[in-house]
């Protein structure tokens, strides 16, 4: 019989893995603010070294360096604690209830991003209202998406495409395009691209 199948209640995080879901969580919040490990320093008084030992999961976060650090980071303490309670974001998982939105320039528009900080791709949930769109741009990088719900009108290079649900699309994010809501309902779209967040939003 496994060691877990006799217990009753739940099994407690060892300390160990306590201490690496604390690191991912304090690099997430770092990367999400654009900061290197030396500008975390400087702000926090903290070695480089016992941050990036933290980061790493190697070192507990011990009362002391909890204050600057989420003061540092602009949160409260409590966000750098793992309680076992609701789940929260990481270096790797974003959750459903924690999505961060990101500015965008176009009416009728509005992202959420949907992958951690530090990922190799942007991936953001669309969302186009009925009349809404953008003007033509391009960028660099490629980009993928789905329509996971309602219609939208894309042109990719002067060539125009009607997508409803379930239809994907990918090209390269240099190619003049622009997409629109013609319809009368919601259009939600799954998008990836290869631009940071920050680059993804700055058109649309």
């Amino acid at each position: 019989m496994d060691a877990l199948d006799d217990q009753t209640d739940k099994p407690a995080r060892d300390a160990n893995e306590v201490d690496v879901l604390v690191g991912r969580r304090v690099r997430a919040l770092r990367l999400e603010r654009n900061l290197s490990l030396a500008e975390l320093a400087t702000r926090t008084g903290i070695s480089i070294g016992a941050l990036s030992q933290i980061e790493r999961g190697m070192s507990s976060l011990r009362v002391r360096v909890i204050w600057p650090l989420a003061a540092a980071l602009d949160v409260e303490p409590s966000a750098l604690i793992v309680d076992g309670g609701e789940p929260v974001n990481d270096l790797y998982c974003v959750r459903a209830n924690s999505r961060r939105p990101l500015p965008v320039r176009a009416e009728g528009i509005s992202k959420d991003l949907l992958s951690p900080p530090g990922a190799a791709l942007t991936g953001m949930q669309v969302i186009v209202e009925p009349g809404g769109g953008t003007e033509t741009y391009a960028h660099t990088g490629h980009e993928f998406g789905c329509v996971t719900m309602g219609e939208v009108e894309l042109v990719v290079d002067a060539t125009r495409y009607l997508l409803k649900t379930g239809d994907s699309f990918a090209f390269k994010s240099n190619l003049p395009h622009s997409f629109r809501n013609a319809g009368t309902e919601r259009c939600i779209i799954l998008w990836v691209n290869t631009a940071k967040p920050v680059e993804a939003t700055n058109d649309a």
